[in-house]
């Protein structure tokens, strides 16, 4: 299947209308393998969307972590060519309150239904198999920053990550580059983090005679 195409499924219901489906079912928890299931005929870009979303909100301790993973395995997949998304059962297995979610989905969806009304199909070139191999690995390298425990420190790869996701759920090769720009972001302030804890440890260790 040529991906510059909508895959089959992606034009049945809008994203924001099945955030809130997910968001309005019974209490208790999901796995991640149901949230997968409930949006992977959408493709790649509602699932990389989905765990990324979260991530900029606050959530209770290790959620992060939990809704890392997933991306970590499944961008990868995206830029080796899969058609669906896949998760291996023992990480489809992990769960994740469902209010927690809904909490997260039921806030998100108004914007994400904001996004859908200005999107539209622009800059195709940005898709296809060399676009999606690069949205692949820029989303992969920010699944890897998302899982790491680094305090408010998610939230740019996070953003990034949604913004790629929604652009190959819209395809929309505009919102493709707002996507490149926030990874870029997300680098530098990833090495400018870097530099102040290395720059704190070296003026501790001489200031405790270590160096």
């Amino acid at each position: 299947m040529d991906r510059t195409e909508e895959p089959e499924g992606e034009a049945l219901l809008p994203l924001s209308a099945l955030l809130l489906s997910l968001a309005d079912g019974p209490p208790g928890v999901l796995s991640l393998g149901e949230v997968v299931e409930h949006f992977g005929r959408r493709a790649f870009g509602a699932v990389l969307f989905v765990f990324a979303i979260p991530n900029l909100l606050p959530l209770p301790p290790g959620s992060s972590t939990v809704l890392g993973l997933p991306l970590l395995v499944i961008a990868p997949q995206l830029a080796f060519g899969a058609r669906q998304p896949w998760i291996p059962p023992a990480l489809a297995r992990r769960t994740v309150a469902r209010e927690t979610l809904g909490r997260v989905f039921c806030r998100a969806a108004p914007w994400v239904e904001q996004a859908e009304r200005l999107t539209t199909r622009r800059l195709g070139f940005m898709f296809g198999r060399p676009g999606d191999l690069l949205i692949g690995i820029v989303c992969s390298l920010l699944a890897a920053v998302l899982i790491l425990p680094i305090p408010l420190g998610n939230m740019l790869p996070a953003a990034a990550v949604a913004a790629l996701g929604m652009s190959l759920t819209q395809r929309d090769g505009l919102l493709t580059m707002v996507g490149y720009l926030l990874a870029i972001a997300s680098a530098g302030l990833l090495l400018v983090s870097g530099q102040l804890v290395i720059a704190a440890i070296a003026r501790l260790g001489s200031m405790t005679g270590l160096w």
